[in-house]
């Protein structure tokens, strides 16, 4: 294992290895948006309501979150896995039913999608995994080369404090380069670096942070699902 990696967090390289969905069809595309469809969704909980605004450049995960949200697949499913300074994880539709101690993770709606990465031609990049950003769960390792997401499991980041000199071992490491003003953002409001161009950035946390970090730091079992289940009641549209 090189430096880098024996840097990162212990639940960082658990991630890297544990985020899997296993389901290899692909969904059907929806009627593609208009190219500024951006619009933000509630996801009320049991801890209190997040908003997040969904972004036009990622249109295969929003016209796919955006119809989930409609049929009611996100009501009454869990954050079945939180790990605090890191992200907590919701979308497994076998969490809705289940059992204290159940193991999750696995599930969704029988369909992965394309990803979107947003690695432009000079390495720049156009989303990043600061705090408050949500991102697709997928499958990991070399069972998923294309970096294929999972059809509904999301994580949205929490993070924590990033130095300068990691962002610059990232960059090494990753072959992309931050902006300016990415690396300022990351100084100022933390999150997982690590993460970026490895998996879908595709919205943002507009409202609600406090709700986040109380999810973020509830106990939680040796399958970092929480103790108490933390729910979401009810996913809306709110804009757009």
């Amino acid at each position: 294992m090189n430096t880098f990696y024996r840097q990162l967090p212990k639940f960082a390289l658990l991630f890297f290895v544990t985020f899997m969905l296993f389901s290899a069809c692909q969904k059907p595309m929806f009627n593609p948006k208009s190219a500024e469809y951006s619009p933000i969704i509630e996801l009320q909980t049991t801890k209190g309501n997040l908003q997040i605004q969904l972004y036009a450049s990622t249109p295969k995960h929003r016209d796919n979150f955006v119809e989930l949200v409609k049929e009611g697949y996100y009501n009454g499913l869990l954050f079945h896995r939180v790990i605090a300074n890191f992200m907590v994880q919701g979308g497994d539709p076998d969490s809705k039913e289940a059992k204290p101690g159940q193991s999750l993770g696995m599930g969704g709606p029988g369909y992965q999608i394309d990803a979107e990465l947003g690695v432009n031609a000079d390495s720049t990049l156009n989303h990043i995994h600061l705090k408050g950003r949500i991102a697709a769960a997928r499958q990991g390792g070399i069972g998923n080369p294309l970096k294929k997401s999972s059809g509904s499991q999301f994580y949205i980041v929490q993070g924590q404090k990033v130095e300068e000199d990691f962002l610059q071992k990232v960059e090494n490491i990753r072959k992309f380069k931050y902006s300016e003003a990415q690396k300022k953002a990351y100084l100022e409001k933390g999150g997982t670096p690590h993460l970026d161009a490895d998996y879908t950035v595709f919205g943002e946390l507009v409202d609600g942070e406090e709700v986040l970090d109380a999810i973020s730091n509830v106990p939680c079992d040796q399958m970092d699902r929480p103790m108490q289940d933390v729910r979401i009641i009810k996913a809306v549209i709110v804009k757009g």
